[in-house]
């Protein structure tokens, strides 16, 4: 019989993370107590800038495992250990017993909550729906809102340029090979090819393309190969929604403690979303690409991609403003409409438990 320990991490490895990752490890170290290892994937991955993306992972397994608690009656206690390195963060993790809690309103969205890339209906949201998801986010942190046609235009067009780089950049390559799960419809460890919000000719160019980067760039070169997926993927979809928003923080976020926060933050915003019958989709490149920039480090060895990545970070800037784009944790679209048929799953609990002492990344 599971533990309760066991079973509020059954429940929390449901929390989102780029493409599926799912950067944590579980070391039990008895029924009311385990150690989370948050692991991240800057080394391989363009994507996981500094580490942050995988941070702010960490932070919504955090807050979704502190609401899993909630279904035994008892109270989590969760805490960062000093002094770990951030491409290791440990949190010692412990149940307590409290009579007076009782289940969490948004337990059932947790497994309900889930990404979706096709187009939604473009009905705006309601005050209250607005209302409820700003108040999710929690103090210290403000939420912006692109609503209406010229701004989710202006949004879908930032989401296109950003699109090129992510299909033009030599270093992201490996990445787009390895995280689809191709003839699927769910995924375990990745994401099922049937999720991406391609068509079924596009998938068939994408799949043949990725066998190699050599016919990458035939294809992006010579057949236009960037154009259906950034219209299928991005453009149309940013389009089609009920709104954009930016989660951003009330002073710019440095730290990986701030990620985490950040995460959290995000992870409360997105289950109230699902909580209303809302779904939600990660627009995170144009936030990468210009955290990037804002730095000075290069991701790229092609010209011709970094500077897309100026413009698009300048891009960025004009539209949620200077000092919003330095404070920036996570930007998506929002709306409703049917379910997604398709989606990432989660691997079991007993492949995320790591014997004391010995870790392997995801």
């Amino acid at each position: 019989m599971a533990t309760p320990i066991e079973r509020v991490l059954d429940l929390a490895r449901w929390a989102p993370s780029g493409d599926n990752t799912q950067p944590w490890r579980f070391e039990i170290l008895g029924p009311l107590r385990c150690v989370i290892h948050g692991l991240d994937t800057r080394e391989r991955v363009i994507y996981d800038f500094r580490g942050f993306p995988s941070h702010m992972a960490h932070g919504a397994l955090v807050e979704t495992a502190a609401i899993a608690a909630s279904t035994l009656g008892m109270a989590a206690r969760i805490g960062r250990r000093p002094g770990t390195p951030e491409n290791h963060l440990l949190f010692d993790f412990e149940l307590e017993r409290d009579a007076s809690i009782t289940p969490h309103p948004l337990v059932p969205a947790i497994t309900a909550r889930v990404t979706q890339r096709r187009p939604m209906r473009t009905d705006p949201l309601t005050v209250e729906d607005k209302r409820g998801l700003e108040q999710a986010a929690g103090e210290g942190y403000e939420v912006l809102w692109f609503e209406g046609r010229a701004a989710r235009m202006r949004v879908a067009r930032l989401l296109y340029r950003s699109a090129w780089i992510r299909l033009r950049c030599p270093e992201a390559y490996p990445v787009h090979r390895e995280i689809i799960e191709w003839g699927a419809r769910f995924s375990e460890d990745r994401i099922p090819d049937q999720a991406l919000g391609a068509g079924p000719v596009t998938l068939k160019l994408m799949r043949a393309a990725l066998a190699s980067w050599g016919r990458v760039e035939f294809l992006n070169t010579w057949l236009g190969g960037t154009l259906a997926p950034r219209l299928q993927m991005d453009l149309l979809p940013g389009l089609l929604c009920g709104a954009h928003f930016l989660i951003a923080a009330a002073r710019p976020p440095e730290s990986a403690d701030d990620f985490v926060e950040g995460g959290r933050a995000m992870q409360r915003l997105w289950l109230t979303a699902a909580a209303r019958g809302l779904f939600v989709q990660p627009e995170m490149t144009p936030l990468i690409f210009s955290a990037y920039v804002r730095r000075g480090e290069r991701f790229t060895r092609a010209e011709r991609v970094w500077e897309a990545a100026r413009g698009v970070s300048g891009r960025f800037a004009a539209l949620v403003g200077p000092a919003a784009a330095g404070r920036s944790l996570f930007l998506g679209r929002i709306g409703r409409g049917p379910a997604p048929r398709a989606r990432s799953v989660r691997l079991p609990l007993e492949r995320l438990l790591a014997p004391p002492g010995r870790v392997n990344g995801p």
